[in-house]
């Protein structure tokens, strides 16, 4: 059999080394749509450590050691930070709502807001404004100089965490005319984390091909040093539960935060489609989309999916996922500040879309 690192030299549009990625659909094509998979019909490729080595740094932040005793603790809310591309004023409006309500804040992009703020320059806001920050950083618009300048910026700024992808391709997204780079791939770019001195995060694909090889895929991204592992949208907690047992049977027990889509209304729907390879509960998004006040539905029942998800042994917390329309980033702040209020226990009255109405208001 070809191995598979040498024909992705020449085939993979991504040029990965530990592929397959998390885009592979569901007949093994490419994300592109054009060509086959180049990994995945090929077995699980051994991590091959980056040359020249990295660069080995300080211990993790302040932030990053809390944030690694509360992941040892249970219950984490990690939520998705929904404010406006290159708008300053979003990321304060935004963090005003989601401050004191979540543990951290996965700051990414999506496929409609490609062009975003630095990371580093990004998290710098959104610690200023009083949260910790889990930085996303992706292999698709930067080369290894690049990267390796920007893991130096974070661990500078003193981010809780890093979460590393190798990124949609530029085909994809709202800037197809962008010229794609994949110097590294996700693997490679964790190692360059670790390394780093940060607390660092990989993702997972447990419902995408090959789904045989996707927990001996996991256990080689973590010989770098990823000490998390986000379970990306696979199912319900039967799906997720499965994956953590075939990964701990493997010998090894990181932490695992699986992704809890909220949707609220079409929009919010439309975005979660948009991700790679989409895999919801039955019948999750019609009971939403359905509901008189979907709002209100939506919040429950993502509460409801993360309480399942939390139950799970080996779970150590739930990133809640997705985001709203362009202007309403406030409001769907307000939504995932009231589902992590939920899931910490306390007693909150139900909020309907006006509710979220007002939110919004008295934020601007």
């Amino acid at each position: 059999m070809t191995d598979p690192a040498a024909l992705a030299a020449t085939d993979c549009p991504k040029q990965m080394v530990h592929g397959p990625c998390g885009g592979v659909h569901a007949d093994g094509s490419c994300e592109l749509g054009d060509r086959r998979c180049s990994f995945v019909d090929g077995p699980v490729v051994p991590r091959q450590p980056l040359t020249p080595a990295p660069v080995v740094g300080e211990a993790p932040s302040s932030d990053g050691a809390e944030l690694r005793t509360l992941l040892a603790a249970g219950r984490v809310v990690v939520a998705d930070f929904p404010a406006a591309a290159l708008s300053t004023e979003s990321v304060a409006a935004t963090a005003a709502v989601l401050r004191g309500r979540v543990h951290a804040v996965l700051a990414g992009d999506s496929p409609r807001s490609r062009v975003q703020f630095p990371p580093a320059f990004r998290a710098g806001l959104i610690q200023a404004a009083g949260l910790r920050v889990w930085a996303g950083l992706n292999c698709r618009d930067r080369n290894r100089v690049a990267l390796e300048g920007e893991v130096a910026a974070l661990a500078a700024v003193g981010v809780a965490a890093v979460h590393c992808v190798t990124g949609d391709h530029t085909a994809t997204g709202s800037r197809p005319d962008a010229a794609p780079v994949f110097d590294l791939d996700s693997t490679q770019l964790a190692e360059l984390c670790a390394a780093a001195g940060l607390l660092t995060s990989v993702g997972e694909s447990p419902a995408t091909p090959p789904t045989e090889h996707r927990p001996a895929r996991l256990v080689e991204k973590l010989t770098t040093g990823a000490e998390v592992c986000f379970v990306n949208h696979c199912g319900g907690a039967a799906e997720v539960g499965r994956f953590v047992g075939a990964v701990r049977t493997l010998g090894v027990d990181p932490r695992f935060v699986p992704c809890v889509p909220i949707v609220l209304d079409h929009a919010s729907a439309a975005l979660l489609a948009s991700f790679p390879s989409l895999v919801l509960p039955a019948g999750y998004l019609d009971r939403v989309l359905a509901a008189a006040d979907p709002w209100a539905v939506g919040i429950a029942a993502a509460v409801e999916l993360a309480e399942s998800y939390l139950a799970i042994d080996g779970v150590a917390g739930v990133n809640l996922s997705g985001g709203g329309a362009p202007g309403e980033e406030v409001s769907f702040a307000g939504a995932l500040a009231e589902i992590s209020t939920r899931l910490a226990g306390e007693t909150v009255a139900p909020m309907s879309v006006k509710g979220f109405q007002a939110v919004r208001s008295q934020t601007r």
